[in-house]
Protein backbone atom coordinates (compact mmCIF):
# COMPACT_ATOMS: atom_id res chain seq x y z
CA UNK A 1 0.00 0.00 0.00
CA UNK A 2 1.25 3.51 -0.73
CA UNK A 3 2.27 5.36 2.37
CA UNK A 4 3.12 8.71 3.81
CA UNK A 5 6.37 10.23 2.64
CA UNK A 6 8.19 13.56 3.13
CA UNK A 7 6.67 16.56 1.41
CA UNK A 8 8.76 19.04 -0.58
CA UNK A 9 8.70 22.72 0.29
CA UNK A 10 7.26 25.31 -2.09
CA UNK A 11 10.66 25.99 -3.69
CA UNK A 12 12.12 22.51 -3.40
CA UNK A 13 11.81 19.96 -6.19
CA UNK A 14 10.25 16.66 -5.08
CA UNK A 15 12.53 13.69 -4.62
CA UNK A 16 12.84 11.61 -7.74
CA UNK A 17 12.08 8.30 -6.08
CA UNK A 18 10.80 8.46 -2.49
CA UNK A 19 11.31 5.25 -0.59
CA UNK A 20 8.09 3.30 -0.12
CA UNK A 21 7.00 2.48 3.40
CA UNK A 22 4.04 0.09 3.18
CA UNK A 23 1.39 0.09 5.84
CA UNK A 24 1.04 -3.46 7.09
CA UNK A 25 -1.83 -4.05 9.55
CA UNK A 26 -0.24 -7.37 10.51
CA UNK A 27 2.59 -5.50 12.23
CA UNK A 28 2.50 -4.80 15.96
CA UNK A 29 0.57 -1.56 16.67
CA UNK A 30 3.59 0.26 18.11
CA UNK A 31 5.70 -0.60 15.06
CA UNK A 32 2.96 0.52 12.66
CA UNK A 33 2.64 3.85 14.48
CA UNK A 34 6.39 4.38 14.55
CA UNK A 35 6.74 3.70 10.82
CA UNK A 36 3.93 6.09 9.93
CA UNK A 37 5.39 8.78 12.17
CA UNK A 38 8.90 8.36 10.74
CA UNK A 39 7.49 8.76 7.22
CA UNK A 40 6.38 12.30 8.04
CA UNK A 41 8.57 15.32 7.21
CA UNK A 42 11.04 16.15 10.01
CA UNK A 43 9.31 19.44 10.81
CA UNK A 44 6.01 17.63 11.44
CA UNK A 45 7.77 15.08 13.62
CA UNK A 46 9.20 17.95 15.68
CA UNK A 47 5.75 19.48 16.10
CA UNK A 48 4.41 16.13 17.27
CA UNK A 49 7.23 15.97 19.83
CA UNK A 50 6.54 19.52 21.01
CA UNK A 51 2.83 18.97 21.62
CA UNK A 52 1.50 18.16 25.07
CA UNK A 53 -1.13 15.82 26.44
CA UNK A 54 -3.83 17.20 28.76
CA UNK A 55 -5.82 14.71 30.81
CA UNK A 56 -9.33 15.40 32.05
CA UNK A 57 -11.92 13.38 33.90
CA UNK A 58 -15.16 12.55 32.14
CA UNK A 59 -18.45 12.30 33.97
CA UNK A 60 -21.98 11.22 33.09
CA UNK A 61 -25.18 11.34 35.08
CA UNK A 62 -23.98 8.14 36.76
CA UNK A 63 -20.72 9.72 37.88
CA UNK A 64 -17.09 9.31 36.81
CA UNK A 65 -16.51 7.24 33.67
CA UNK A 66 -12.86 7.52 32.66
CA UNK A 67 -9.96 9.87 31.96
CA UNK A 68 -9.79 11.43 28.50
CA UNK A 69 -6.62 12.69 26.86
CA UNK A 70 -6.44 15.74 24.60
CA UNK A 71 -3.32 16.49 22.57
CA UNK A 72 -2.46 20.20 22.33
CA UNK A 73 -0.17 21.30 19.47
CA UNK A 74 2.49 24.01 19.85
CA UNK A 75 1.15 27.55 19.88
CA UNK A 76 2.97 28.56 16.69
CA UNK A 77 2.55 26.47 13.55
CA UNK A 78 3.92 27.73 10.24
CA UNK A 79 1.70 27.78 7.17
CA UNK A 80 3.99 25.31 5.40
CA UNK A 81 3.75 22.85 8.29
CA UNK A 82 -0.03 23.24 8.40
CA UNK A 83 -0.19 22.45 4.68
CA UNK A 84 1.98 19.37 5.13
CA UNK A 85 -0.18 18.23 8.04
CA UNK A 86 -3.27 18.54 5.85
CA UNK A 87 -1.70 16.49 3.10
CA UNK A 88 -0.48 13.83 5.53
CA UNK A 89 -3.91 13.68 7.15
CA UNK A 90 -5.65 13.24 3.80
CA UNK A 91 -3.26 10.46 2.82
CA UNK A 92 -3.63 8.72 6.18
CA UNK A 93 -7.41 8.80 6.03
CA UNK A 94 -7.58 7.75 2.38
CA UNK A 95 -5.08 4.90 2.54
CA UNK A 96 -5.14 3.64 6.12
CA UNK A 97 -8.35 4.76 7.83
CA UNK A 98 -10.79 4.72 4.92
CA UNK A 99 -14.07 3.03 5.91
CA UNK A 100 -14.47 -0.58 4.82
CA UNK A 101 -16.54 -1.20 1.68
CA UNK A 102 -20.06 -2.29 2.74
CA UNK A 103 -19.81 -5.66 1.02
CA UNK A 104 -16.57 -6.45 2.85
CA UNK A 105 -18.02 -5.30 6.18
CA UNK A 106 -21.21 -7.33 5.88
CA UNK A 107 -19.35 -10.36 4.53
CA UNK A 108 -16.97 -10.31 7.49
CA UNK A 109 -19.83 -9.92 9.98
CA UNK A 110 -21.80 -12.72 8.33
CA UNK A 111 -18.79 -15.04 8.45
CA UNK A 112 -18.12 -14.21 12.09
CA UNK A 113 -21.70 -14.72 13.25
CA UNK A 114 -21.93 -17.98 11.29
CA UNK A 115 -19.45 -19.46 13.77
CA UNK A 116 -22.00 -18.87 16.53
CA UNK A 117 -25.41 -20.11 15.32
CA UNK A 118 -28.43 -18.43 16.83
CA UNK A 119 -32.17 -18.84 16.72
CA UNK A 120 -33.67 -18.08 13.31
CA UNK A 121 -35.26 -14.66 12.82
CA UNK A 122 -37.62 -13.26 10.23
CA UNK A 123 -36.22 -11.67 7.04
CA UNK A 124 -37.36 -8.26 8.25
CA UNK A 125 -35.43 -8.62 11.50
CA UNK A 126 -32.41 -9.96 9.62
CA UNK A 127 -32.33 -6.85 7.47
CA UNK A 128 -32.56 -4.60 10.52
CA UNK A 129 -29.72 -6.54 12.16
CA UNK A 130 -27.55 -6.17 9.07
CA UNK A 131 -28.25 -2.46 8.90
CA UNK A 132 -27.33 -2.09 12.56
CA UNK A 133 -23.99 -3.84 12.07
CA UNK A 134 -23.25 -1.82 8.93
CA UNK A 135 -24.14 1.44 10.65
CA UNK A 136 -22.22 0.79 13.86
CA UNK A 137 -19.05 -0.59 12.24
CA UNK A 138 -19.11 1.46 9.04
CA UNK A 139 -16.60 4.03 10.29
CA UNK A 140 -13.78 1.49 10.66
CA UNK A 141 -11.26 0.39 8.01
CA UNK A 142 -11.50 -3.14 6.65
CA UNK A 143 -8.23 -4.24 8.27
CA UNK A 144 -9.46 -3.21 11.75
CA UNK A 145 -12.72 -5.13 11.30
CA UNK A 146 -10.77 -8.16 10.09
CA UNK A 147 -8.49 -7.99 13.13
CA UNK A 148 -11.43 -7.68 15.51
CA UNK A 149 -13.18 -10.69 13.95
CA UNK A 150 -9.98 -12.77 14.05
CA UNK A 151 -9.35 -11.95 17.70
CA UNK A 152 -12.94 -12.77 18.65
CA UNK A 153 -12.87 -16.13 16.85
CA UNK A 154 -9.67 -17.13 18.60
CA UNK A 155 -10.54 -15.99 22.10
CA UNK A 156 -14.32 -16.14 22.63
CA UNK A 157 -16.82 -18.98 22.77
CA UNK A 158 -19.99 -16.92 22.50
CA UNK A 159 -21.70 -14.79 19.87
CA UNK A 160 -20.41 -11.19 19.87
CA UNK A 161 -22.43 -8.05 20.34
CA UNK A 162 -21.90 -4.99 18.17
CA UNK A 163 -20.47 -3.10 21.15
CA UNK A 164 -17.85 -5.79 21.74
CA UNK A 165 -16.68 -5.78 18.13
CA UNK A 166 -16.69 -1.97 18.07
CA UNK A 167 -14.40 -1.94 21.09
CA UNK A 168 -11.98 -4.30 19.35
CA UNK A 169 -12.06 -2.20 16.17
CA UNK A 170 -11.35 0.96 18.14
CA UNK A 171 -8.42 -0.74 19.84
CA UNK A 172 -7.06 -2.03 16.53
CA UNK A 173 -6.76 1.39 14.92
CA UNK A 174 -6.22 3.53 18.03
CA UNK A 175 -2.65 4.50 17.09
CA UNK A 176 -3.53 5.52 13.55
CA UNK A 177 -6.54 7.52 14.74
CA UNK A 178 -4.44 9.28 17.36
CA UNK A 179 -1.91 10.31 14.69
CA UNK A 180 -4.74 11.58 12.46
CA UNK A 181 -6.17 13.61 15.35
CA UNK A 182 -2.77 15.20 16.03
CA UNK A 183 -2.20 16.05 12.39
CA UNK A 184 -5.64 17.65 12.31
CA UNK A 185 -4.80 19.69 15.42
CA UNK A 186 -1.57 20.91 13.80
CA UNK A 187 -3.47 21.99 10.67
CA UNK A 188 -6.05 23.85 12.74
CA UNK A 189 -3.31 25.53 14.78
CA UNK A 190 -1.79 26.73 11.53
CA UNK A 191 -5.15 28.29 10.63
CA UNK A 192 -5.24 30.19 13.91
CA UNK A 193 -1.71 31.53 13.47
CA UNK A 194 -2.20 32.73 9.92
CA UNK A 195 -1.70 29.51 8.00
CA UNK A 196 -4.05 28.04 5.44
CA UNK A 197 -7.72 28.88 5.72
CA UNK A 198 -9.29 26.03 3.76
CA UNK A 199 -11.20 23.22 5.48
CA UNK A 200 -9.20 20.52 7.19
CA UNK A 201 -9.72 17.23 5.40
CA UNK A 202 -11.41 14.33 7.12
CA UNK A 203 -13.94 14.14 9.89
CA UNK A 204 -11.72 12.50 12.46
CA UNK A 205 -13.10 9.01 12.01
CA UNK A 206 -12.91 8.42 8.29
CA UNK A 207 -16.63 8.96 7.72
CA UNK A 208 -16.31 11.30 4.75
CA UNK A 209 -17.17 9.56 1.54
CA UNK A 210 -18.51 6.50 3.32
CA UNK A 211 -20.20 4.22 0.75
CA UNK A 212 -23.89 3.54 0.94
CA UNK A 213 -24.78 0.16 2.41
CA UNK A 214 -28.25 -0.35 0.96
CA UNK A 215 -27.24 -1.96 -2.37
CA UNK A 216 -25.40 -4.82 -0.68
CA UNK A 217 -27.84 -5.54 2.14
CA UNK A 218 -30.18 -7.77 0.19
CA UNK A 219 -27.54 -10.38 -0.56
CA UNK A 220 -26.28 -10.52 3.02
CA UNK A 221 -29.31 -10.36 5.27
CA UNK A 222 -30.72 -13.73 4.23
CA UNK A 223 -28.08 -15.54 6.28
CA UNK A 224 -27.31 -12.96 8.99
CA UNK A 225 -28.83 -14.86 11.92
Amino acid sequence: MTNLHPFPGPNVAPAAAPLPLPFDPAMAPMLRSRMLREALPPSLQRLLDQGRVVRRSRFTDDGFTDVAEDWIPPAEVAARDAAMARRALAELEDLVLAPAPPNHLLGRVLALLSHYPAKATTPEVEQLLAMDWADDLGEFPAWAIDQAARLWRRSRKWRPSIAEIRALCEEACAGERALADRLRAIALAGDRTGGLTGPVTGSGRGMAGRPAVAPVLASAVRRLR
